[in-house]
């Protein structure tokens, strides 16, 4: 039965990314029980969302590798662009950490104290490497998904993760993480990244490269940046939103405790219902399954309607207190504030299984520039709702995630006007 083969194919990127989430728990967990926890939370939190909008236009590398790449020739076609793209961005977190630029946008821009700037530019300053290294890593997990060996990329991911959570029991104790206490998030990190890349390009050697044939259909750069950039827009402007909200709440009287309550409850929220964007990998992978598409919506609202009655159960019952005072660790303080933030973060799975949905045909049909105006549509909504929310007395990280969620309802309609309004002719290279 085609439902037994999504399950099949997507459950150990399911399992991937939950296990993901709970690493990022025990990260928070280390974090929250260092010296100064309240601002290494906050600190890493802000660099973290600046680095991850930077790297945002990366994240979708992957469906390079899932749609176009059909032969040894096509990979070289498409490697030099994400090579271009990762140095690119990596200059650019350069300039944020070592010059002026960055003293401004995080001191300046976001209010923060010094001792604090300090330590967010601390961080950027040891993520330069990092869009390099996530380009080349996301296009090789396309090949083997193309390839249905999604086995491959939940080993890669499995192992990172048990890395990671090895490592911050390692190295909380140490005497270097003590004094320096920005240095845990950003040495485990790095730990877990040298693993998942590792096993990623055993994966594609074993499996991939004697697989694909020399040639395939003609693949020109320029068509490759055209399928990309549409992709690379929407992630980037995706990716400006949790900088944005930052930016908002930091400004707050509470602005510190703020960042600290969102850089808990943005891994928290995402934990049950992040793997419903793997869905977007459906389409491709199914293609040539009669009625292929009418299965995957069943699916994906079956899935989403499941994730959100969990999140219910989560976040709305006294589960919740025991989730962020025993196993996160976070005092009685952070505990209250995030509260309704996390209740909030449980009607995201609603928007977002229909966004991955209509992502996958979108990406199936080579529409992406159909995908394209979604981003700014969320940043826009989010624009709005943090201006009308800062009206009100609600805590900032509350009406951060509030503001969020009001994007990607905007984001998940204005997808679903471009991908199943007037259609255009589908494209090819």
């Amino acid at each position: 039965m085609i439902y037994t083969q999504f399950i099949i194919f997507l459950a150990p990127l399911v399992l991937t990314t939950i296990v993901q989430g709970l690493g990022v728990q025990v990260l928070n967990g280390g974090m929250a029980r260092m010296p100064a926890a309240t601002a290494t939370l906050a600190s890493y939190g802000l660099a973290v969302g600046l680095t991850n909008f930077l790297l945002s236009p990366l994240f979708q590398v992957r469906q390079l590798g899932l749609v176009l790449v059909d032969s040894q020739d096509a990979l070289r076609t498409v490697r030099p662009v994400v090579l271009v793209c990762g140095g690119a961005l990596s200059l650019i977190l350069s300039l944020l950490a070592f010059t002026p630029l960055g003293v401004w946008v995080v001191e300046d821009l976001h209010g923060l104290n010094p001792p604090l700037s300090d330590v967010a530019l601390t961080a950027l300053a040891w993520m330069v490497p990092l869009p390099v290294l996530r380009g080349l890593q996301s296009l090789y997990q396309g090949t083997l998904v193309r390839l249905r060996h999604t086995g491959v990329v939940s080993l890669a991911t499995m192992a990172s993760i048990g890395t990671r959570i090895a490592s911050v029991f390692v190295l909380l104790p140490t005497r270097f993480v003590r004094q320096m206490p920005i240095a845990l998030p950003l040495l485990v990190s790095y730990a877990g990244l040298a693993v998942e890349v590792s096993i990623i390009l055993w994966g594609y050697a074993r499996y991939v490269r004697g697989v694909l044939p020399a040639h395939g259909r003609a693949l020109s750069t320029r068509y490759v940046i055209r399928f990309f950039w549409p992709l690379a827009l929407v992630m980037a402007v995706q990716g400006f939103s949790r900088p944005l909200v930052n930016l908002f709440v930091s400004r707050g009287a509470d602005g510190a405790q703020a960042l600290a309550v969102l850089t808990v409850v943005y891994g928290l929220g995402n934990l049950p219902y992040g793997w419903l964007n793997d869905m977007r990998s459906l389409p491709a992978a199914f293609e040539k399954e009669k009625d292929s598409l009418r299965h995957i919506l069943r699916f994906a609202l079956a899935c989403g309607l499941g994730v959100f009655v969990l999140m219910i159960v989560l976040y709305w019952t006294p589960v919740r207190g025991y989730i962020l005072g025993t196993l996160v660790g976070v005092d009685d303080e952070l505990a209250a504030l995030a509260a309704a933030p996390l209740m909030i973060f449980s009607f995201f799975p609603l928007a977002v299984m229909n966004r991955a949905y209509l992502h996958g045909v979108g990406l199936v049909e080579h529409r992406t520039r159909a995908l394209a105006p979604s981003g700014p549509a969320r940043i826009a909504t989010i624009g709005v709702a943090l201006l009308v929310f800062s009206l009100t007395d609600v805590p900032g990280a509350t009406r951060g995630v509030a503001a969020l969620l009001c994007g990607f309802i905007a984001e998940t309609i204005t997808v679903w006007v471009g991908v199943r309004g007037p259609r255009t002719s589908r494209e090819r290279p």
